[in-house]
């Protein structure tokens, strides 16, 4: 199973949301530099990454300090947030990083998802943030009425590699994550999980690891590793 440590960058610096709420930030003193090579030195295989000025205005204002983190860091990288084209992931792949996470792109335009996916074979994950089952777009201010079930199941044949499932509700709550609702889905679907929202302890990670489910690849963890809930040492041992 694989461990994402999260870093989401609002104007340069790490933050973390509660709920997906702009209004309700928590910003951490560690820049994502510092926080990346942390994890790295930690020992850590991989790392999430979101843009989240980019996820909210469309296009990246952070890119400067992500691409420092790629040239500093040697770790398979996923990078989501304001990926609204072809150029937008052509652009973060030939800077290194590992997967381009489509989201608002991906669920209103999904020709261009499937372009994406037949140019960028394995490259293409998509982050589904989902709220009582159905879907919000554009940093999570946008809530549509479709359900996530029935868009996996559109694109399913669309060659993406894996899907980054979010519950808004258990998002920065430190609740722990909606495991029922993550392997609910899993069940019905083809493309790997990755779960994200509402980690709060070690026992959450085990749990998830102890379901041996081929579907589900991996968890992100993010606030909970900020706020000292979960100590880093213990998390790499699980990967």
């Amino acid at each position: 199973m694989n461990i994402f440590p999260a870093i989401d960058i609002k104007d340069g610096k790490c933050v973390r949301l509660l709920k997906g709420d702009f209004n309700k930030i928590t910003s951490y003193d560690k820049s994502p530099i510092d926080q990346a090579n942390i994890f790295f030195q930690s020992g850590f295989k991989d790392i999430h990454i979101v843009d989240l000025d980019g996820a909210l205005l469309g296009e990246s204002s952070n890119s400067d300090v992500i691409k420092e983190i790629i040239k500093k860091v040697k770790l398979r990288i996923q990078i989501g947030g304001g990926v609204r084209n072809v150029d937008t992931i052509n652009s973060w792949l030939e800077t290194g990083v590992d997967k381009v996470v489509m989201s608002t792109a991906a669920v209103e335009d999904k020709e261009l998802l499937k372009s994406a996916c037949k140019k960028f074979k394995n490259k293409i994950a998509i982050a589904l943030d989902v709220r009582d089952g159905l879907i919000a777009l554009s940093g999570w201010t946008k809530q549509t009425n479709i359900s996530a079930l029935d868009f996996i199941k559109e694109i399913e044949n669309f060659g993406v590699s894996r899907i980054i499932y979010t519950d808004i509700n258990r998002d920065g709550t430190k609740k722990g994550p909606n495991i029922k609702n993550a392997i609910e889905l899993s069940s019905k679907v083809k493309i790997p999980l990755v779960i994200s929202g509402g980690v709060s302890s070690i026992d959450d990670i085990k749990k998830i690891k102890s379901l041996n489910n081929s579907n589900i690849e991996g968890v992100i963890v993010g606030k909970s590793i900020y706020d000292g809930d979960i100590k880093i040492h213990d998390l790499v041992e699980l990967i």
